[in-house]
């Protein structure tokens, strides 16, 4: 404790996370007295829920390209200086068993458990001092210090981490106490929203699929540039899926999404090759067989005319095929926070700094991992934003 019952550190980190966790072992290990505050219970909540228990915590196949920025060139340099490979040899270092699922996707074969007991021992093993239900309850610069109110006392720090993540999944803590205390030291924060997260449909939309819920149906959803092929989930209050999940990063309200329903074929030349072979059998059960049966089904329910198949015309079958490729879908909203993965939007890049996440307003002041304009796609691309962005920092301390 410094005189008068401050505690005096280097370093405070705001958030026991990914990211900051991750920046606490970095700066410690290079001699910096580090503490890390977090007002949940417990730190790592994130990691812990992450791949279903078994954090996807990287991804082989991370570029600047699987992000979304309103400046994409921003997270080049951490990520180059931090690879997947980098945090590879980590979790390969403690002896954590993994496994490629798909795509580079790299998962825990145990349980996420490991990943946030890896980075407690990393920051134990470099003394650093981690406190959870610890909540910031005053910020303010006093000098070349950073004076911190906190339920647990006072702290004076030379510098300040905000690695407090965003706004998704408020039942597991989230706040927007980083986007706060941004605006506070007058940083710009760009407008936040839900991504990753389910679509919803309303009115006939959502009626004609509704009792579909369950049904999985391989795609490529597409929208605002962004095209994304794997798996749409129909639920009983709209999409969801991998491939929604991706898409709804790019989707805004009032925006239509294009679904092709049949992504790995040529849907006219497939539908003339069904016509030759079984011209007495029924476009429905031709589409069934492409599709989930259900949901053919209901497709020839309400936007197709189903008839053998030799009484097609060639102009009618590139129409239908047409459709397939390009199918218009209208969202009504999204599931919001409570179901997001990620927060889109948050900090501006442009006031920080690309190579150590410095405030370029505020000396000593760093913003890392979610809270800041940087967002991944799904597949572990999130987490190797926390790491690379917690080793910048955390190498510039």
């Amino acid at each position: 404790m410094a005189d008068g019952g401050v505690e005096s550190v280097d370093v405070l980190i705001v958030g026991g996370g990914a990211a900051g966790l991750m920046c606490a072992a970095v700066a410690a290990q290079r001699g910096r007295r580090v503490r890390v505050v977090e007002h949940a219970n417990r730190v790592g909540k994130k990691i812990l829920m992450s791949g279903g228990g078994r954090c996807n915590f990287t991804n082989l196949g991370t570029t600047a390209q699987n992000f979304l920025s309103a400046n994409p060139h921003f997270c080049k340099s951490a990520l180059a200086r931090y690879t997947p490979a980098d945090f590879v040899a980590l979790v390969e270092r403690h002896r954590i068993a993994y496994h490629e699922k798909e795509r580079g996707q790299l998962f825990c074969d145990d349980s996420s458990k490991q990943i946030v007991r890896m980075l407690l021992d990393e920051c134990a093993a470099a003394s650093v001092r981690v406190e959870t239900q610890c909540t910031v309850e005053r910020v303010r610069k006093a000098d070349e210090d950073f004076l911190i109110d906190t339920s647990l006392g006072r702290i004076a720090a030379n510098a300040l981490v905000v690695a407090s993540g965003g706004l998704s999944i408020p039942s597991m803590g989230a706040s927007g106490f980083g986007y706060e205390l941004a605006r506070q030291f007058g940083h710009r924060v760009l407008p936040t929203r839900a991504g990753l997260v389910p679509l919803t449909l309303s009115g006939k939309h959502q009626e004609r699929l509704a009792d579909l819920a369950g049904v999985a149906v391989p795609v490529e959803a597409r929208c605002n540039g962004g095209a994304f092929r794997n798996a749409m989930l129909i639920t009983h209050r709209g999409i969801s899926g991998p491939a929604i999940l991706q898409i709804s990063s790019y989707w805004n309200p009032g925006d239509e999404l294009r679904l092709d329903l049949l992504p790995d074929t040529d849907a006219f030349a497939w539908l003339r090759e069904q016509q030759g072979e079984r011209p007495a059998a029924e476009f429905r059960s031709v589409l069934a067989d492409a599709l989930p049966k259900r949901f053919a089904q209901r497709l020839c329910e309400y936007a197709f005319v189903s008839r053998p198949m030799r009484q097609y015309r060639e102009a009618e079958l590139r129409e239908i095929a047409a459709q397939l490729k390009d199918w218009p879908l209208v969202a009504s909203g999204t599931e919001g926070y409570r179901t997001a993965e990620v927060t889109l939007g948050g900090v501006d890049t442009d006031e920080l700094s690309s190579s150590t996440m410095q405030s370029r307003r505020v000396a000593g002041l760093y913003f890392i991992g979610e809270v800041v304009d940087v967002t991944g796609w799904l597949g572990g691309y999130n987490f190797q934003w926390a790491w690379a962005s917690a080793q910048a920092c955390g190498n510039a301390l």
